[in-house]
Order: C-alpha cells, then sequence, then structure tokens
C-alpha cells in the first residue's frame, strides 16, 4: 500500500460526501462527526470531536457566556480516542469518497488509500504510528460488531509530542474501551464540558440605582434564586462513558472601575449566604451604614462612568458513569455596567 500523506504539525479538515443512514450528532456548534450524515455532508476531520455535550439544568434563556478557569495553568487534555466509523459506515466513506484523516497526524487524499487497507488486507506504512507498519482489515470488519477508533484533537498544533493520540484508525469490539494511552475516560469528558457550560451574566441591584454618592457607600446585592446551578451532562457515543459537570455560584467580586474607591468586604468578595442571596437589600435609613457587600466612590465621574465590574465565582465538579468525581478549577465569568457618581454630601432616607 502507498503511505499516507502525513502531517506533523496540521490537521486536515475536510468535508467530503457520506451516503451514511446515521444522523450527525451537533457538538455544541463544533460540527459533526466521521461515520454519520446529514444532508451528505460529514467531517472527517480528526479535530472534530464525538462527544456530545447538553445542559440539563440552569437557566437556559438571556445572554450567557463561558466561565474562565482560576487556574491559569489547567488545561484539557490535548487529545483522546474515539469511535468513528462502524464497518459499514467506513465502507461507504471509503468508497465514496475516501479523503480525509485517518489518525490524528495522518490525512488520507482518494478512496485508494482507504480501500487499499481497511478492506484488501494491505499493510498501512506511517510515520508517527508506532507500529510504523499497520496490519490492513478484510473488507471493513463488516459482520463484525464494534467501531474503529481514531485520535481526536481540537487543536493539534498545540501538541509537541508527535506520540500522543497518534495510532492509525483501530478496530475495538463493540462496549469495550481499548486498552490504550489517551482513552477516554469520564473525567476526559468532563474536562471537554468545561467550556462548555454556559452560564448568565450578571447585573447586581444597586442602590442608589441612578447614581452613586461621594463618599457615601452604595449597596450591592443579588436575591436568592437569581443564581443557580448549572449542569451540563457530556456523552461520548458508542462508549457508555458519560459525566455529569456541575457549576455553582460561590462569590461575587466587585472591582469599581477607578481606583479612587473603597470596596466592602475589602477583598471585594462578597460570598453568597445559606439561602443564595449575595448581599443585603439596601432599606431606608441605610444610607450611612457600611454595607456588607458595596463600593464607596471617593471622587464623581466627569462625564464618564466607572466601569463596575462584577464577576460571579463559579465552584465546578464532575461525577462520571463509572462511579468516579472529582473538582474541576473555580471558574469565573465577568460583566460591566455604568456607574455615574454625584458631588453631594447627602443623599434622601
Amino acid at each position: 500500500m502507498r503511505s499516507s500523506h502525513a502531517r506533523p504539525f496540521t490537521v486536515l479538515s475536510l468535508t467530503v460526501a457520506l451516503l451514511a443512514p446515521v444522523p450527525a450528532v451537533a457538538l455544541g456548534g463544533e460540527g459533526s462527526y466521521g461515520g454519520g450524515a446529514k444532508n451528505n455532508e460529514i467531517s472527517a476531520s480528526a479535530s472534530q470531536s464525538r462527544i456530545k455535550v447538553t445542559q440539563t439544568s440552569g437557566p437556559t434563556g438571556g445572554k450567557q457566556g463561558t466561565v474562565a478557569s482560576t487556574d491559569t495553568n489547567w488545561k484539557p487534555p490535548p487529545c483522546w480516542y474515539e469511535p468513528v466509523f462502524t464497518p459499514e459506515q467506513l465502507k461507504n466513506f471509503s468508497e465514496n469518497d475516501g479523503s480525509g484523516d485517518a489518525g490524528l497526524r495522518d490525512g488520507w487524499y482518494g478512496s485508494e488509500l482507504w480501500t487499499d487497507h481497511f478492506r484488501d488486507e494491505k499493510d498501512a506504512v506511517t510515520i508517527f504510528t508506532k507500529p510504523g507498519t499497520v496490519k490492513g482489515y478484510k473488507n471493513y470488519n463488516l459482520g463484525k460488531d464494534g467501531y474503529f477508533w481514531r485520535g481526536v484533537a481540537p487543536d493539534v498544533t498545540g501538541i509537541d509530542d508527535t506520540s500522543l493520540c497518534s495510532r492509525l484508525m483501530f478496530w475495538q469490539d463493540a462496549g469495550e474501551i481499548p486498552d490504550v494511552p489517551n482513552a477516554p475516560t469520564p473525567e476526559t469528558l468532563a474536562d471537554y464540558a468545561y467550556d462548555k457550560v454556559k452560564v448568565p451574566e450578571t447585573e447586581v441591584e444597586l442602590k442608589p440605582a441612578a447614581k452613586s454618592t461621594v463618599n457615601l457607600p452604595t449597596w450591592a446585592w443579588l436575591d436568592k434564586g437569581t443564581f443557580q446551578d448549572v449542569k451540563v451532562r457530556a456523552e461520548l457515543p458508542g462508549t457508555g462513558l458519560w459525566a455529569e459537570t456541575t457549576a455553582k455560584p460561590v462569590a461575587l467580586h466587585l472591582e469599581p472601575g477607578t481606583d479612587d474607591a473603597e470596596v466592602y468586604p475589602a477583598s471585594g468578595d462578597c460570598r453568597i449566604n445559606d439561602d443564595g442571596s449575595i448581599g443585603t437589600p439596601y432599606t431606608k435609613g441605610n444610607a450611612d451604614k457600611t454595607p456588607p457587600c458595596g463600593i464607596r466612590y471617593l471622587h464623581a465621574t466627569n462625564g464618564t462612568p466607572y466601569q463596575l465590574s462584577a464577576s460571579i465565582t463559579w465552584q465546578i465538579s464532575w461525577e462520571g458513569s463509572d462511579g468516579s468525581r472529582g473538582d474541576l478549577p473555580d471558574g469565573t465569568f465577568e460583566t460591566t455596567q455604568d456607574m455615574n457618581v454625584q458631588e453631594i454630601q447627602s443623599i434622601n432616607r
């Protein structure tokens, strides 16, 4: 068999025609998976994951965004293996086009490479695969129950070690997870789902609402029920693996938008109360009191409002299909709102 066209630092992204009857699975807006079809279009790229992420609880309306990890050193796994084709799907793919990724770093162009190896039992010679010569398959393993697996990496350019997940697409019987390094686990799915968690934007209640006043505290709070736990479920079809990742709001952090201000508490971190609220609502007569959560501006704005930043810290944990569980780094989501400050030394009570 002719050698594949191996690419050391890039991944081919192709859209190819496919006649298989299985519908494509949407992955949080990231595309479709090899082996399924929708409107005869399919992604044959090893940069596309089959992992399906769905939100199972928490708010779904309004403006939302993804959290940023508080641990700048944490990164999700760079790659893992996934089931891609059943024998029937691989036959259709190979004989109708056969242009795509046969491995994480092996792009094969044209049907002959695919049919030689997966239909006609010819060995494949690769650059990054160990061993470098891979024994061929007979007639795509038709009649057998299982999948052909391939390495997947959302960003292969960020992988320095070319041996990671680099095996040429290989067979695994149904119901079994390959006994290879970088095989998927529930934790893999939880890590993948980390930046798929959508949390609501934050706009805190303020008093005074329209304008703050120099040297008088502005109270800030969020009513109970404003924020709820957000849970997403990540599943890898054909494996029985799943993980549920839960983001729980635990604190509000305030940044006044100027150095000429004081925050309460001094850290700017307002903890969430037992009932799910943050801070204490302002009531008449509290103008001169120190709020448990708030800001005191020391200088007025002059036509340009301060940008008050409010960020919620979300505590993130997960549990998996095998009973495993763990914690992921806390995440934050930040929004800003205008703050006008007036130069008046009294306030209606």
